[in-house]
């Protein structure tokens, strides 16, 4: 479910210029959408885990197929730009219901593994989409593009309501919490119920710290999704150049949240947290000085190594929250922290065009790679509640 979703946020890059071209508005016009479906998949997540917390996540994630499918199926028949606002947001609702059942059905199921599995399942996320680039980038065409959103409407409907119908919840006490990992050297303080409370967590200072930082690092990483293609165009390279970031930053996407969050499981997260953030900002700088020089080859090396680094914090968050604030309301917990994709949407999305409009593509792009930097810089000051 996880990897038929995927296409509304890795895709877009790749399927913005048709639309635009087909509906004669200018680029920068679409700009907005791609800020819309982060806010939208990001806000939908609270009431969607208090949900899926208190009823299951059968019933939910019927409604995220729908959604989602329907989405991308109305996207082939929009003849407004205001039409697709509505469309890629309420797609950007069934996948933020999907990505909520999915993360969390990891982390109820598998306590002590927490890295490792919701690696597992955002990995789905990110390479998922690598299956459609190549056939979304061989039909961007004013002509062909309308068959392709339906075709994938079609398909991630279906999909994901097939999903659904299996999913289910470990029942009520299966298991004590327990880890036999080293995610975190101290342990964490909960309160009598087995975990922190939506409302206990916001009391505590961690929260609002993990919140900023997930703000930081996916403004960076955010951007990168949204503008490489743009981005290798902007300095004349090859269109092979332009496919091939958007291809491996999907398969190297999601290759990394596997390995990144399976060595989180063993040593201490927020080092982990740390260190992939400020190396995150490390691959933009050399994003943009391969881009400056000309080097394709060096240009997709930097997607690599920004990717590679950047990705994992969708395993590597909710793993925290996992650690600090327990199981017990982990669709709700997790589901604030996320929240700061909502920043980061809007920064790497709007402002980040505005920026580049009002300095340069590259100076944009250095800006993204200092807030994942001190992203990073802020792991080293957490410490369980």
């Amino acid at each position: 479910m996880m990897a038929l979703v995927s296409p509304y946020q890795y895709v877009w890059s790749s399927i913005e210029g048709p639309l635009a071209a087909d509906l004669s508005i200018p680029l920068p016009a679409l700009g907005l959408v791609f800020t819309l479906f982060v806010a939208f998949q990001s806000l939908s997540q609270f009431p969607v885990g208090w949900w899926r917390d208190n009823h299951g996540p059968r019933r939910i994630s019927l409604l995220g197929g729908i959604l989602a499918g329907g989405g991308y199926l109305g996207l082939a028949y929009a003849t407004a730009i205001w039409q697709i606002y509505v469309l890629y947001s309420l797609g950007a609702v069934g996948v933020g219901i999907v990505y909520t059942v999915a993360i969390n059905s990891a982390l109820k199921w598998f306590p002590d593994y927490r890295g490792l599995t919701t690696g597992i399942g955002t990995m789905a996320f990110a390479a998922g989409s690598a299956v459609f680039i190549p056939y979304v980038r061989a039909n961007a065409t004013s002509a062909a593009y309308s068959s392709v959103l339906r075709n994938m409407g079609v398909l991630i409907g279906v999909g994901v309501i097939c999903g659904a119908v299996v999913l289910r919840d470990p029942p009520t006490g299966w298991s004590e919490e327990t880890s036999t990992t080293a995610a975190t050297t101290e342990d964490p303080v909960t309160t009598e119920n087995g975990g922190f409370t939506w409302r206990e967590m916001i009391r505590t200072w961690q929260f609002w710290t993990l919140l900023g930082m997930f703000a930081f690092v996916n403004t960076a990483g955010l951007m990168l999704t949204a503008k490489v293609v743009s981005f290798a165009q902007q300095f004349g390279l090859t269109a092979i150049v332009g496919t091939a970031s958007a291809t491996v930053l999907a398969l190297v996407g999601g290759i990394s949240r596997i390995v990144v969050g399976g060595i989180s499981d063993w040593v201490n997260r927020k080092w982990a947290i740390a260190v992939s953030s400020i190396l995150t900002g490390v691959g933009l700088f050399l994003l943009v000085w391969f881009g400056q020089i000309g080097s394709g080859l060096g240009f997709i090396l930097a997607v690599i190594i920004a990717t590679f680094f950047w990705s994992p914090q969708f395993a590597l968050f909710p793993s925290i929250v996992g650690d600090y604030y327990g199981q017990a309301h982990s669709s709700t917990n997790y589901a604030l922290v996320y929240l700061g994709k909502v920043g980061g949407g809007v920064a790497g999305g709007v402002l980040a065009g505005v920026l580049i409009t009002m300095t340069s593509w590259s100076m944009t792009f250095l800006v993204g790679g200092v807030l994942a930097v001190v992203a990073g810089f802020s792991a080293f000051l957490l410490r369980p509640p």
